[in-house]
Order: structure tokens, then sequence, then C-alpha cells
């Protein structure tokens, strides 16, 4: 194998309005966890799809790719409990990789959230490895003018800085990663992984307080990360006219 893909669905759909856990949540009638992975998939770039689930739902999304594939197509998908944070989780996806694809040279790390990016998003962040790039995420350009506040003692907040906003840029999944230097990076940084507070919030971070660099790839628009009841009725509306 050449490349395999951690797709995190461990988080939960307090946010969407939704008792089920976010990657259950339905899409045009199709499981957020469903479009994602089937993304990966028609990349024709990923040889297998490991998703990490909640605990408590590990059967039902299992249920969800029937014959261990992930649906319509023939790549092999795995299903693996999770951990407390996305951190712990992307680990745990990791592990799961060295039994399941341990050939593999490079690794993509995916959010169910992120259902409708699509296949041709994968294939340039692979390009990107391919080429030479040991760390790569796509990114868009950040078009609403940002403030940097710090806390105020009565609880209020007071702008500090406005930085120049062409040097930012908003980052989507997947990222990806030679194997070697994300599982360096998540060892690094594991004692973090427990805790909400400090754990990271993209593995581009842990890569990061390595020291090695990461580069950056032209995103899409349509690869929003779906986190609230509007974000779902934006992406149910792009689902229909594509």
């Amino acid at each position: 194998m050449h490349c395999a893909a951690v797709l995190t669905a461990a988080g939960s759909g307090t946010r969407l309005g939704h008792d089920l856990p976010k990657a259950l949540v339905p899409l045009g009638g199709t499981p957020l966890v469903v479009h994602a992975a089937r993304a990966l998939a028609d990349s024709r770039v990923v040889d297998a799809v490991v998703v990490t689930a909640p605990a408590a739902q590990l059967r039902q999304l299992t249920d969800l790719f029937p014959g261990g594939t992930v649906p319509g197509s023939t790549v092999p998908a795995f299903v693996v409990a999770g951990g407390p944070t996305r951190q712990a989780s992307v680990a745990a996806g990791l592990a799961a990789v060295d039994q399941v694809a341990g050939d593999c040279d490079l690794v993509l790390v995916h959010d169910a959230a992120r259902a409708l990016a699509g296949p041709e998003l994968v294939r340039r962040v692979v390009a990107a490895l391919d080429s030479g790039r040991r760390a790569v995420v796509p990114c868009v350009p950040v078009t609403d003018t940002v403030k940097r506040v710090r806390s105020l003692p009565d609880g209020g907040e007071l702008v500090v800085e406005t930085p120049d906003r062409s040097t930012l840029r908003a980052v989507q999944t997947p990222q990806g990663f030679s194997r070697e230097l994300l599982q360096r990076a998540h060892r690094a940084g594991a004692d973090r992984a427990d805790d909400e507070t400090r754990a990271v919030s993209d593995d581009a971070g842990l890569v990061e307080a390595l020291g090695a660099e990461v580069y950056v790839v032209p995103g899409e628009p349509a690869a929003l990360k779906i986190t609230t009841s509007a974000d779902l009725d934006l992406a149910e509306r792009l689902l229909s006219r594509s």
C-alpha cells in the first residue's frame, strides 16, 4: 500500500441539534462519514481507510461499511474506537494503520465533518506528498478581518492586534503526512492527547511543534466543516447543486 487515511468520526452531534454522533447525521440521506469515506475512495489514491468511531457506536459505524469496504468501492475500511479528543482519536487510527496497512508510506487525516471535500482535493494533497513534501494542508484564504484579543478580568475582551489577513489561511482536511513524521509527532505530543484543553485541533500543529515544515495546497469551498445546523443546511444546498 502507498497511502492510508484516518477518518475521524468520534465527535458528538450536539451543536448540530442531533442526538446522533456527528458522523451518523444524515446529509442528503447518507451519513456524513460515508460521504467523506467515499471521497477518499473515489480519489483512487487512497488504499485503505481507518475510521475512528465513538466506542458506544462502534457497531453502528461498522455496519455502514458492509463487507469491510467503503460503499461503492473495493477500498478496505476498518472501524476502531476513538479517544476522548480528536488528537487521541487520530492516535488510535494511526495505531490501527500499523495493523492493517503497515507498509504504507503516506497517511491522510480527514474529518467526517468535512463530508463534501471532494476526490480532487484528496488527489491534490497526495500529489504534493508524492512530490517530496512531508506535511501538507489544504487551505483557503481568510476573507474576514480578524482580530487578536485578550481576556479582561471583568469577562470582556480587548482587541490587541489586527493581523494582515493576506498572510492568513483557514485550514481544511484531509491533511497529508509522511507516515513516519506523523507517528513521530504524535509520540512527541502524546502527553496532551487525553486533555481537551491541551490537545491540538489539527495534526499539522503536532508536526509544527517538532519544527518540521508544513506546506499548503489550495483547498475548496465545499470542504466546509459541518458543525452547526446552519452548516448542515448549507451543505444540503451544496449537495443538491452538485
